[in-house]
């Protein structure tokens, strides 16, 4: 027994010896692999001293016209680094790598940034120092893997053993990236700033130092041009930092006016063009973009789009007197998101306006258009088009600050008001009354549902919310009104139909995906049907505005901020969305607001969107039903109602959502018999008396007497 022990012992330890030299084995071949496939084909840094054949990037509208060409040829021009500035290169190393002549190809300092993003953000970043983005711009591809990151780090190591400190940020300021065909810093300061690299200043120099980390992103002639002034302050302040220059010769370099070349005019549609082009960066890299010879066909149509602009162009020429001077426009297909037109100011080559900042991108207070996004919420909670919501002095007392109290923009108030009625003339109490019943957190968290990704945290802002106290963006708020066309689907917006690369081969295709439900077809229907209603709007709006598109149902709001900065025209049917803001770029003041600023620029394009379409009007639910009410008070007519105390008028309401309660023409109320006003906490009792009256009381309780004399003082509701 013990023998067969002693047996079975030593067969178990034989394969446990077996099962791990086999488990060594696997995993040396495993290794070996890993290593063959990261280091196979290797580039060689003695190509460092090579050009790479570059071919050109091609941007299309959707029906295949020419919209720009980034240029296929690297414009170089080869230069010592004796012949570059000692400020060039100091704010070169200052903000790119500023151990660059203390470490051997690697950043301890970036790496462990780098690892710290991969573990805990789940990003492969860089760290890179110049020696890495050398190898990585002229030896390997653009793609974002830990494959390349590794080829990257070998590469690195072999240069640095190769060549001296010099020689390495030589070949790097006479090949880097900096934005379009300028590859090298000669070409850069040729393209930027018509000059010899030696030629330039500090601040131009502190600009050009800081753009190839991101090319596009901070290119002065970009989406956002505002984007280099801060990226060149960046840089000068870690000149500060670095000892390259004093505090005295940051302060001057900041103030340094910046005269650019003139740049290339054979571009159309020229700010979607390079909205295009910063998402394909992002996505493939600067490399791959600028010389890797891209096709991409866009959900542009440029026939929509060169209208747009000259609509835009010629109607804000008619606004001179009314102080404003620029104005953008967005047009979508809501159900697929894509842009058929983006308009991003009425003239990209205008520099008296900036006119190369993309307004449909940029931040801006939505005035009053925001109020459908607030009544959708409250049609969610219960409430319906007839829900009163008194329209008379109120204000909002918030602990520790000053009261609220909201004012109509023509100063008057509309007393007894149902929601129908409340939205559709923009009535701004109404709103503020509707917020404070839905509570500003939800109203953010709806909003931010619906593609207001601007809007953050709840506890910056306020009741004023609903009047557009919160900055979005014009292609957020396509997003969100998107999401009222689709019958409470959100599609996310889409400017891109395909890329392929010029031999064929698709990188990408737009496919339509399964998109997500925010919001019941019920809600979005009552708010497009409301929106439509050229009879919700006539009170404020006439009959007979810029809002009507005749032959066709089109949902429409407008908005305009306190200061009348900002002016919006947001209108839509189930397959069109046309978005128009009028203001200035410097934020100043304009002397109109959205009916008469952004509505006839609107009204004209939105013409043209429409013309040969059939009228469509959004789907009706099954759950919506019609019922009769009470056209003051919003509730149902009893039998016992006198005729003609209770004037009906038909409404929509979500089923099970209807008022349920009938109309009472008169109840008994204190009054205050030396006033016949309600009384209040200021009467005296001698002078309270229970009278009956006709009331009506609204959905915060607010009471109000409709024979009585209107209230001396606000009604103060404390929020929250």
């Amino acid at each position: 027994m013990a023998k067969q022990i002693k047996n079975l012992k030593f067969k178990i330890k034989n394969y446990i010896f077996n099962l791990k030299s086999f488990s060594l084995l696997l995993a040396l071949i495993a290794i070996c692999y890993l290593l063959f496939t990261i280091f196979k084909d290797l580039p060689s840094p003695s190509q460092l001293k090579t050009t790479p054949y570059p071919v050109s990037t091609k941007i299309f509208d959707r029906n295949e016209k020419l919209l720009y060409e980034i240029w296929a040829e690297q414009k170089r021009t080869p230069i010592k680094l004796e012949e570059v500035p000692k400020t060039f290169i100091q704010a070169t190393i200052a903000i790119e790598d500023k151990d660059f002549y203390k470490h051997r190809g690697f950043s301890q300092r970036g790496i462990f940034r780098a690892l710290f993003n991969i573990v805990f953000h789940h990003q492969l970043q860089g760290g890179s120092t110049i020696t890495q983005q050398l190898v990585k711009n002229a030896l390997l591809s653009p793609e974002r893997t830990l494959k390349r990151k590794i080829r990257e780090a070998v590469l690195a190591s072999v240069t640095e053993m190769i060549y001296s400190k010099d020689e390495i940020l030589e070949m790097y300021l006479n090949q880097v990236p900096y934005g379009g065909e300028a590859w090298g810093v000669e070409a850069a300061a040729e393209k930027y700033f018509d000059k010899k690299v030696g030629e330039l200043n500090l601040a131009e120099a502190a600009l050009l130092a800081g753009l190839p980390q991101a090319p596009t992103r901070y290119s002065p002639f970009g989406v956002h041009p505002e984007f280099s002034g801060n990226r060149k302050e960046q840089v000068l302040r870690r000149m500060v930092e670095d000892h390259y220059i004093t505090n005295e010769e940051f302060e001057e370099a900041k103030q340094v006016p910046l005269e650019f070349a003139a740049q290339r005019t054979d571009i159309k549609a020229p700010h979607f063009v390079m909205h295009i082009k910063e998402l394909l960066v992002e996505e493939y890299g600067e490399k791959l973009v600028e010389q890797g010879g891209l096709r991409v066909k866009t959900t542009l149509d440029l026939d929509l789009q060169e209208f747009a602009q000259e609509t835009i162009a010629s109607e804000v020429a008619k606004l001179k007197r009314s102080k404003i001077s620029n104005a953008a426009a967005l047009i979508t297909k809501p159900k697929t998101g894509e842009i058929l037109a983006m308009v991003g100011s009425k003239d990209y080559w205008a520099e008296d306006i900036d006119g190369k900042v993309n307004c449909t991108l940029a931040s801006r207070q939505p005035g009053s258009s925001i109020k459908p996004i607030n009544y959708a919420l409250g049609f969610l909670n219960g409430y319906h088009p007839a829900t009163l919501l008194l329209d008379i002095p109120t204000c909002f007392a918030v602990s520790g600050q000053p009261l609220y109290c909201p004012n109509n923009f023509d100063g008057s108030y509309k007393g007894p008001i149902q929601a129908r009625f409340a939205l559709g003339n923009s009535v701004n109490l109404s709103a503020v009354k509707m917020l404070y019943l839905n509570g500003v957190e939800a109203m953010v968290d709806l909003a931010k549902k619906m593609g207001i990704e601007s809007f953050q945290d709840p506890t910056r802002y306020g009741l004023s919310l609903t009047l557009g106290g919160g900055e979005v963006k014009i292609t957020e708020m396509a997003t969100a009104f998107g999401v009222f066309a689709n019958s409470g689907i959100r599609v996310d917006l889409n400017p891109i139909l395909k890329v392929e690369d010029y031999q064929g081969k698709i990188l990408e295709e737009f496919e339509p995906k399964e998109r997500e439900r925010v919001l019941p077809m019920e809600v979005t229907y009552l708010i497009s049907h409301i929106l439509l209603d050229n009879n919700a709007r006539a009170g404020v709006f006439g009959s007979g505005s810029y809002l009507v598109i005749p032959g066709h149902a089109v949902s429409v709001k407008t908005g305009t901020t306190n200061d009348r900065r900002d002016n919006w025209t947001v209108g839509y049917t189930p397959s069109f969305l046309t978005i128009v803001w009028s203001g200035n770029n410097d934020n100043s003041s304009t002397l109109t607001f959205g009916a008469t600023g952004a509505a006839p620029i609107w009204n004209k394009i939105m013409r043209q969107v429409l013309e040969d379409q059939p009228d469509e009007w959004p789907s009706k639910p099954e759950n919506i039903v019609g019922r009769q009410v009470c056209a003051l008070s919003g509730k149902l007519p009893s039998n016992d109602t006198p005729e003609g105390s209770c004037q009906t008028r038909f409404e929509y309401f979500i089923k099970d959502h209807e008022p349920n309660e009938t109309e009472i023409p008169k109840r008994f109320i204190e009054v205050d018999k030396t006033t016949n006003r309600i009384a209040n906490n200021d009467t005296p009792p001698e002078n309270r008396e229970l009278q009956e009256h006709p009331v009506v009381e609204d959905a915060l309780g607010t009471i109000y007497c409709l024979d009585c004399a209107p209230p001396e003082k606000p009604v103060i509701i404390k929020y929250p």
